[in-house]
C-alpha cells in the first residue's frame, strides 16, 4: 500500500473534553484508576457503554471519545496508562476485567496482547474494507489505527543529500561517532530490527547491530525528540526517530524545538528497495469485554473518515485508510514507499529482535 495515494478530508480542530475527561485529567493517574474501577461496579446496566483501555495519552483519544458518544449516543469510561502496565493489568484482572477495548501502541505489543490471549477475534466488513491486510492481524483480533513510518534525521548543514539513504548504510564505518538513537529497550527500535530480520536473515541483522552501535555517539539514552536535538546541538549528525515526532517538533510551542526539527532533513530509508519500516498504533477488542459489540462499533468509528483526519492533524500520524490525508505537515515531506511485510511478522519476530540487539552490544 501506498501511504501517499490519498486524497485530503480533514475537519475542524476539536479541543473540548467532556467534563467528564477534564475532571479526570485532573486526578493523578493511581487516583483515575481508583474513580474508573469504582465505577465500574456499576457496569451492565441499560446504558450503553464501552471502557477503553488506552496507552494513548488522554488528549489524543478523549475528544474521539466526546464526539463517538456525541454522535453514537454510546457512553466511554477511559483509563489510560503506559502500554506495558496495561498489559500487566489486563493479565492481572483475566476474566474480570471491565475493559472491552485496548488501543496501544506498536504492532509488537498487539502481537503480544494476542499471544497472552487477551484479545478476541472481530468480523467486521468495515474494519475488512478500511484497514489494509498489512496493518490487521491475520486473525483479525487487532487492527492499526493510524501509521508512523521510523525514518533517518540527518543534519542539513553536516550531511549531504545522499550520503545516507537507508537502514543498512547506519553500520557503515563513516558514520564513526555520528549517530543517535534510543535504547534497545524501546519497542520501536526492536520493531525496526524485526523488520530487518525479516528481510536480511539473523546474520546480517547481528553485523548491522554491531556496526551501528560502533557508530554511536553516545550511549543510548532519551526519546525521539531528545535525538533530534542532540543532532541540531552538533552531538550527532544523524538520528533515528518516528516520523509524528518530527512533525510534533516542527509545530511546536517551544522556539527550541522548533529550530531543532527546522534543522534536520527526513531521509526515507531503503526507497529503492524493500521500503522505509512503517508501524502502528492500533486496538483490539478484549476477550473480557461485556460490551462487545460497542466496542467493535468504537473500533469502526476510529477508522472512519473524520476520527482518522482529526487524529493525523493532532499527531502528525499518518490515517490509515487510503482515501484520507495527512495534513500539510506531513504532505511537505512528499511521498515515500513503504515496507510491506505484514506487521503481525514484525510481533513474531519481537523475541528474536531483543537477543539479537543484546547480542549485539545494543544498550
Amino acid at each position: 500500500m501506498s501511504i501517499n495515494s490519498i486524497i485530503h478530508h480533514v475537519f475542524p480542530d476539536h479541543r473540548r473534553q467532556s467534563s467528564r475527561h477534564r475532571r479526570a485529567h485532573r486526578q493523578k493517574p493511581a487516583g483515575r484508576m481508583i474513580i474508573l474501577f469504582a465505577l465500574c461496579a456499576g457496569f451492565g446496566h441499560a446504558t450503553a457503554e464501552v471502557n477503553v483501555y488506552s496507552a494513548r495519552q488522554e488528549h489524543l483519544i478523549a475528544p474521539l471519545l466526546d464526539r463517538f458518544t456525541g454522535q453514537t449516543g454510546v457512553k466511554t469510561r477511559l483509563l489510560t496508562a503506559k502500554a506495558d502496565a496495561l498489559l500487566e493489568r489486563l493479565k492481572l484482572e483475566g476474566e474480570s476485567s471491565p475493559a472491552d477495548l485496548l488501543i496501544t501502541v506498536d504492532a509488537a505489543r498487539l502481537y503480544r496482547a494476542k499471544k497472552l490471549g487477551l484479545l478476541q477475534s472481530i468480523k467486521s466488513e468495515r474494519l475488512a474494507e478500511t484497514v489494509p491486510a498489512v496493518y490487521r492481524d491475520k486473525d483479525d483480533q487487532w487492527f492499526g489505527l493510524s501509521l508512523r513510518a521510523r525514518v533517518i534525521v540527518a543534519a542539513r548543514e553536516r550531511i549531504k543529500d545522499g550520503a545516507i539513504n537507508d537502514y543498512e548504510s547506519l553500520a557503515r564505518p563513516q558514520w564513526r561517532k555520528r549517530i543517535c538513537i534510543r535504547s534497545s529497550n524501546n519497542v520501536y527500535n526492536q520493531s525496526l530490527v524485526a523488520s530487518i530480520i525479516h528481510a536480511r536473515g539473523e546474520e546480517e541483522t547481528l553485523r548491522w547491530i554491531k556496526g551501528l552501535v560502533a557508530n554511536l555517539a553516545r550511549p543510548p539514552a532519551g526519546g525521539d525528540r531528545d535525538q533530534i536535538l542532540l543532532a541540531a546541538s552538533g552531538q550527532c549528525d544523524i538520528a533515528v526517530v518516528n516520523t509524528y515526532y518530527f512533525g510534533i517538533m516542527l509545530q511546536s510551542n517551544d522556539p527550541g524545538h522548533r529550530q531543532a526539527a527546522a534543522q534536520m532533513e527526513i531521509v526515507w530509508p531503503n526507497q529503492a528497495g524493500r521500503g522505509t519500516h512503517v508501524n502502528i498504533s492500533g486496538g483490539g477488542v478484549l476477550r473480557s469485554a461485556k460490551n462487545k459489540r460497542e466496542a467493535q462499533q468504537l473500533l469502526e468509528y476510529l477508522v472512519g473518515k473524520q476520527a482518522q483526519a482529526w487524529y493525523s492533524r493532532e499527531n502528525y500520524e499518518y490515517p490509515v485508510r487510503s482515501d484520507v490525508a495527512p495534513p500539510d505537515t506531513l504532505r511537505a515531506w512528499g511521498r515515500f514507499k513503504a515496507d510491506s511485510v505484514e506487521l503481525d511478522k514484525i510481533g513474531e519476530l519481537n523475541a528474536q529482535a531483543v537477543k539479537l540487539m543484546d547480542r549485539g552490544g545494543w544498550l
